[in-house]
């Protein structure tokens, strides 16, 4: 069984003491693919080494985070830039509008977003949304830019069943993870009627932890809550929805 993780910072300064046991246990667990999302110019360094320690396990992706973007965000962009002239990468990532923490930034965040999703068009890759008390937003950016050439993954999705099939028609999957194994993730009441096809897995470690671990710091390994959830939810094997949401990412990151 093959478990893929779309979402895991595994980068992260949260695994500094014991990355490489996090990493196995997920790999002891069948997690086996993980795609690592950027968040800006300062991680670029360990996001490179974890995918040069586990080169056929770890896909990176590059973009500026929305909760990233400072005064300093044309510098930024210039480095995302740099970075895609450089080597490939499988998607633009993790891109978006974050209002939870600053609103002060929005037009700002909304510029970064629009060139991000530009720069995934030239580059042909997908782009992965992070999206936080900002749905409408998100929408109206990508109702400009929807076409063929636009596709990726609504991250660490926690809307609304009508907001859910917006996503979808915008050719998004639907990141599902620790979420919905709250009480009040709410997404669990109405995910039945959302076809498989339209889902993938992701942790969003160290962020996130499904129960029984929220309020600790989250791993890839822990996937399996999530993967069992949704086994109940849809009352099909674990095995079957690991195989699907793996056969999604496939579809959306070429690889």
């Amino acid at each position: 069984m093959t478990i893929t993780d779309t979402h895991t910072h595994l980068y992260s300064e949260a695994f500094d003491a014991d990355r490489t046991e996090v990493i196995e246990r997920a790999l002891a667990a069948g997690v086996t693919r993980f795609f690592i999302p950027a968040i800006d110019s300062t991680y670029t360094k360990a996001m490179y080494a974890l995918e040069s320690s586990y080169p056929h396990n770890m896909f990176l992706m590059m973009g500026l985070h929305p909760t990233h973007v400072k005064d300093n965000y044309l510098e930024e962009l210039e480095h995302v830039k740099e970075q895609l002239e450089s080597r490939k990468f499988v998607a633009i990532g993790e891109i978006g509008i974050d209002l939870f923490w600053d609103q002060s930034m929005l037009r700002e965040q909304q510029d970064m977003f629009r060139l991000q999703i530009q720069l995934a068009k030239q580059y042909q890759l997908p782009i992965v949304i992070h999206c936080r008390d900002a749905f409408d937003e998100v929408f109206e950016i990508l109702e400009e830019e929807k076409g063929s050439d636009l596709f990726g993954i609504f991250h660490c999705f926690t809307g609304t069943l009508a907001q859910a099939l917006q996503a979808i028609s915008y050719n998004m999957k639907l990141g599902i993870g620790g979420v919905t194994t709250f009480k009040n993730g709410k997404i669990d009441q109405f995910l039945s009627q959302i076809d498989l096809t339209h889902i993938v897995l992701e942790t969003d470690a160290p962020y996130l932890s499904p129960v029984p671990y929220r309020g600790k710091r989250n791993e890839s390994s822990y996937i399996l809550n999530v993967l069992e959830k949704l086994s109940d939810i849809y009352g099909v094997s674990k095995a079957h929805i690991a195989e699907i949401t793996t056969q999604n990412s496939k579809s959306v990151f070429k690889i």
